[in-house]
């Protein structure tokens, strides 16, 4: 029985304890006595009753205060106390009992402070322990993550259900760029940890695929992989390996993953060559460790580009044949002929000899057209590499430093341009002309600048002293970079034509300096990785792009939320929205659409919905002062119309958390029918679990909330902001939940729904 109905009920029996007897008595009285008593008796009563049912009155006023001080006191603030204890079990370890109330209640709640105090002790002590033991694990997982973030491939670990667990921020990168729709929109991505690879790649590639390593694994193959290239929706292309990720049979059948049938004599693998002995024994001792596949790893590579410059390579050698075979062939009739007629008449052989002439002009205009239309494709044929400019001078500073005892200096260096270069051969070509400078001009100090211009880079040696002569850089284009004992085949003219770039000689007269500039490609995924670059550099920690316990995720039937799965095991989209004003159904908008995933029970800060919307209505003022979005920040950005699909794909197989949740709901359902965007999958509200967890706290508003969880708030009052303090209450949510039996998404939602919140209607 709730609290309230308890109090009423007491109440009511004090009312009846202090009314009850007087008249009982009265009652028994007038009932025993004859009628002339029964007139005395009422003649003597009557004039006296309203005194007595002032005075009953008073006492049963003050009985009711007196009880309900007490009822206070002791039921409800015990109660309160209860929460809190519940509290410092569990979500808040910090969280104290306010010691307050009678004595003998403030006596508790310092008794239960004492035992928390004395818990916490412990539990530190066992924390220190584990933490320690935790140690080499650690290490080993930062170790991994460390060197998956260095790899130059995009790399997507998955399990056989095709779910993402790992990935590293290359693959991200490279698959939001191939994004087609609303995810290639900022915040949109089509990669994340629990999300499913079969958005990017067909099933049945991977299923095939995964057939060929099985088929592998039974022959007893050392490397059993499978390479395949496929397109992705926007016609991009991409080449893939795949690799198995192995298991113990034992834990793989706790699980449901199928075991490798054991090999069959004399038959082949599916590529048709048949396994070797060495092979075989390594089959035969993995499956003697009872190893199965687990999931596998695709290292992804976007060969697109190589591709088109593949084509236009073949485009021009075809050019160049068919063009020149005709024109080849008048030229050797024609010289053919002179030779076999060497008494020709002057205005034959005149005719001949213009022949060849115009054949071999027309040769030379068709070559020089190919090589103006097709340059850029005939010099990629070394392999350049996508190198961050300020890394490439940076080295070749120290290089200088330490070889020519050279000091260095920086001028002004754009930290996000982009190069395609050989970073190997342009730091060499640095440190010759430095080497050079420094033997033949004796200079003290070399500066090193970084600019841009179009899709070049320019990476300008600056000193002050002598100046070089043209003719000096022309021979110095031609010598072999050699610097000191360290000797190089090639020429700085060589390392310039490979890059397609120039080198030039300028003088600063009014600077009193003069510079070395080498023109360089710029890469032409430079901003993309520019951004990337300037994300993990922000970053106060390693991006969460990984989660091995989902190797042990399996789906049931299909995608679909299963409203009996604990809400342990379920992915969750956390967001908020930033509105034009506090009234959906009265053509309020929204400005801004903020979410992050919660996978696993992990709050993924990497995976996140950030944008702004224009509402093509005015801001209200009063709106403005709560989230600080004006007018000028949404003019211009994407409506709703582009924005919300990209938030619906984003959401796409999540559960939907929110803070107030009908709020921002009825904004997004009034969209639906025009949108043509619907969000059926179940939604869960903080503001009725917190009422369900702790219906005797007097606020639940999100601050209050995080205070008595322990939350820093940072960032209230923008969509991201709030959708990250409402993600990190949601996750101390659940097992206060569990502790009181709700385990399961549908156990949640019906006690959400029996709040008094829950009737709250926008």
């Amino acid at each position: 029985m709730k609290a309230r109905f308890r109090f009423i009920l007491a109440a009511s029996v004090l009312g009846l304890l202090m009314t009850g007897p007087f008249a009982l008595t009265g009652l028994l009285l007038f009932a025993d006595a004859k009628d002339a008593e029964r007139a005395a008796f009422a003649q003597f009563l009557l004039p006296r009753l309203p005194v007595g049912g002032v005075i009953t009155l008073l006492g049963l006023v003050a009985g009711v205060l007196l009880l309900r001080g007490l009822f206070q006191q002791y039921v409800q603030g015990l109660s309160r106390m209860a929460e809190t204890l519940r509290l410092m079990l569990g979500a808040n370890r910090n969280f104290r009992v306010a010691a307050e109330g009678p004595p003998e209640v403030r006596e508790l709640a310092r008794a239960a402070n004492d035992l928390a105090q004395q818990r916490d002790e412990l539990l530190n002590d066992v924390e220190a322990q584990i933490r320690t033991a935790k140690a080499t694990v650690e290490e080993e997982k930062n170790r991994l993550a460390a060197l998956m973030s260095e790899l130059a491939l995009g790399v997507v670990v998955c399990n056989l259900d095709g779910r993402i667990l790992l990935y590293k921020s290359r693959a991200r990168l490279q698959f939001k760029a191939l994004a087609q729709g609303p995810t290639s929109m900022s915040g949109g991505a089509l990669i994340g940890l629990g999300r499913s690879i079969f958005s990017i790649l067909e099933r049945g590639q991977i299923t095939h695929s995964l057939e060929n390593i099985q088929q592998r694994l039974r022959r007893g193959s050392a490397e059993p992989t499978a390479n395949f290239i496929t397109s992705t929706r926007g016609g991009q292309l991409l080449r893939a390996q795949m690799a198995p990720v192995l298991g113990s049979a034992e834990r793989a059948e706790k699980v449901g993953i199928p075991p490798v049938p054991p090999a069959t004599q004399g038959g082949d693998d599916v590529s048709g060559e048949a396994a070797p002995a060495h092979d075989q024994t390594t089959a035969a001792t993995m499956l003697g460790a009872e190893l199965q596949v687990t999931g596998y790893v695709l290292t992804i590579e976007n060969i697109t580009r190589n591709f088109e410059r593949e084509a236009e390579r073949d485009q021009a050698l075809q050019s160049l044949t068919d063009g020149n075979r005709a024109a080849l062939a008048n030229i050797r009739a024609a010289v053919e002929t002179l030779i076999g007629s060497p008494e020709m008449e002057v205005d034959y052989r005149e005719r001949f000899t213009g022949v060849i002439a115009e054949e071999a002009s027309a040769m030379s205009q068709r070559l020089e057209t190919t090589m103006s239309r097709f340059a850029d494709s005939l010099k990629t044929r070394w392999p350049l590499e996508d190198v961050l400019a300020i890394d490439i001078v940076a080295v070749a500073a120290r290089r200088i430093q330490d070889r020519l005892n050279l000091p260095i200096k920086n001028e002004d260096q754009d930290a996000t341009l982009w190069m395609r270069v050989d970073s190997f051969a342009l730091i060499q070509a640095i440190t010759f002309l430095a080497s050079r400078l420094q033997d033949d001009y004796a200079i003290r100090e070399l500066r090193l600048r970084l600019s841009a211009e179009g899709t070049m880079v320019f990476v300008d040696l600056i000193w002050s002293g002598t100046p070089v002569s043209s003719e000096t850089l022309y021979a110095w284009e031609l010598e072999p970079m050699n610097v000191g004992a360290e000797t190089s085949p090639l020429t700085l003219r060589d390392v310039v034509d490979r890059h397609g770039g120039e080198i030039w000689y300028q003088r600063d007269k009014a600077a009193h300096n003069a510079f070395f500039r080498i023109v360089l490609p710029a890469a032409v995924t430079h901003d993309v990785q520019a951004t990337d670059q300037a994300q993990h550099l922000h970053s106060d920690s390693r991006p969460e792009y990984y989660d091995f316990d989902l190797f042990a995720a399996r789906d049931a039937e299909g995608s679909g939320i299963d409203l009996d799965r604990r809400l342990t095991d379920l992915a969750y989209s956390v967001f908020d929205t930033e509105t034009t004003g506090l009234q959906p159904s009265s053509g309020d908008e929204i400005i801004q659409l903020g979410a992050v995933r919660i996978v696993n029970n992990r709050l993924l800060r990497q995976e996140i919905f950030d944008q702004l919307v224009d509402p093509v209505i005015p801001l209200k003022p009063e709106a403005i002062q709560i989230h600080g979005i004006t007018e000028a920040m949404v003019n211009g950005q994407p409506r709703l119309d582009v924005v919300l699909p990209a938030f619906h794909e984003f959401c796409a197989e999540t559960v939907l958390v929110a803070h107030n949740a009908s709020f921002d709901m009825r904004f997004l359902q009034l969209k639906e029918d025009s949108l043509g965007v619907r969000f059926t999958q179940p939604v869960l509200d903080t503001l009725l679990l917190s009422a369900v967890i702790h219906p005797n706290q007097e606020s639940h508003r999100l601050e209050s909330i995080a205070e008595r969880l322990g939350i820093n708030v940072i960032g209230r009052h923008t969509a991201l902001g709030d959708a990250y303090v409402t993600g990190e209450v949601f996750l101390k949510m659940i097992p206060l939940l569990a502790d009181m039996g709700i385990l399961t998404l549908r156990q949640a939602l019906d006690a959400a729904q029996q709040t008094y919140f829950a009737r709250v209607k926008y």
